[in-house]
């Protein structure tokens, strides 16, 4: 399959939500701090910013949205607690999830309505023995460097010199997805040690010399390699055919069942996405905020992810055409062939996972 999408184009805003947003980065700017009582649990701060559109108190949707600690415009939702602020009478109940499992957990245990995830685990919940009935409704990001395969050894300079060798990833996420694709490629499969770990326990076991290397993201990312190295990233698992995002999805009867709940929580996603493109000071002050590192830190992280807007998820690469259904079509025989998931799904289960109703409704 061809590499998710070319998001090095100009990019169409749209007014509404760009003003709002001026104002929201001159705020920041100008404030130079965090605002008192934030801290990176949400109910600790009493959120001012504007909601990017009227609100609409009608709404009193009780919604469980899970998080994960990734870098992204959907930690800058939760943080500036703009789904609070646009759906002032709804009851939304936020929850940490630590990896791609845990989340397939939560939508095995019908615990949760929309969590973020990668595409890799996304699909594994909706394929068998799961079979869950989930639809994507969002691309928080496409993966590229950020997710990559950091080695100890100053020795190692290629994924065959870690033959024999033992590599940590967290089963059943977009970077295990990574991994197994590129030691299919290189003729590797069953040839180095594979184990599970998530990811605290992955920066754990490296200080422990237990492992000689791990797929991974931020912010264990950036702690393994200040003693070890990168060799592979999912940029370069993408140029095989394997390209990973990080995606939201929900149940279907969720989604189905709160129409203006979703409408209004997809213009949010589109505020945080077009933050983190457009005011990425900002970004990195919440990101820091709520991963509890500096805004400096924060903006490191961001690097080796492209955010794609409002626009470009309408679009033919994405919930306008059948870029993602392809992919996770794709995605879904590799976790087949890796025995990951005991069987395909249908092929039309792949094809409707992308849910467009609301992006194609909001976008400009």
């Amino acid at each position: 399959m061809s590499p998710a999408t070319n998001l090095g184009a100009p990019r169409p805003r749209s007014t509404t939500l760009r003003l709002v947003a001026a104002a929201l980065g001159l705020m920041l700017a100008l404030s130079g701090c965090v605002q008192s009582g934030r801290t990176s649990h949400p109910d600790n701060f009493e959120g001012s910013v504007p909601c990017p559109v009227e609100p609409d108190p009608s709404i009193t949707t009780s919604a469980r949205i899970a998080w994960q600690a990734i870098p992204n415009g959907d930690l800058v939702v939760k943080d500036l607690e703009l789904l609070e602020t646009c759906m002032p009478n709804a009851d939304i109940t936020w929850m940490k999830m630590n990896s791609g499992g845990d989340v397939i957990q939560a939508f095995g245990s019908d615990s949760v309505d929309i969590s973020q995830v990668g595409s890799s685990p996304a699909v594994k919940s909706a394929s068998p023995p799961l079979s869950k009935d989930i639809k994507v409704i969002w691309i928080s990001d496409v993966i590229g460097a950020a997710e990559s395969l950091i080695a100890k050894d100053p020795d190692v300079e290629t994924l065959e010199d870690l033959k024999g060798k033992t590599i940590a990833v967290p089963f059943g996420s977009t970077a295990h997805y990574s991994l197994l694709t590129a030691l299919g490629e290189a003729g590797l499969t069953g040839e180095v040690r594979v184990i599970n770990l998530a990811t605290d326990a992955i920066l754990a076991a490296w200080q422990r010399d237990e492992i000689d290397a791990a797929w991974v993201w931020e912010p264990t990312l950036t702690q393994l390699v200040e003693t070890g190295h990168p060799i592979l990233s999912s940029e370069d698992s993408a140029g095989l055919g394997a390209p990973t995002f990080d995606l939201i999805a929900g149940t279907t009867a969720f989604i189905e069942d709160n129409p203006d709940f979703l409408r209004m929580w997809t213009l949010a996603q589109a505020e945080g996405n077009r933050i983190m493109n457009e005011e990425p000071e900002a970004a990195a002050v919440s990101i820091g905020v709520q991963l509890g590192i500096t805004p400096e830190e924060a903006s490191k992280l961001l690097d080796g992810y492209e955010f794609p807007t409002l626009e470009e998820l309408a679009g033919e690469e994405f919930f306008g055409g059948d870029g993602l259904s392809t992919a996770f079509a794709g995605t879904a025989e590799f976790l087949e062939q890796q025995r990951e998931i005991d069987a395909l799904a249908e092929a039309e289960v792949y094809e409707q996972m992308p849910y467009a109703d609301a992006i194609e409704e909001v976008a400009p």
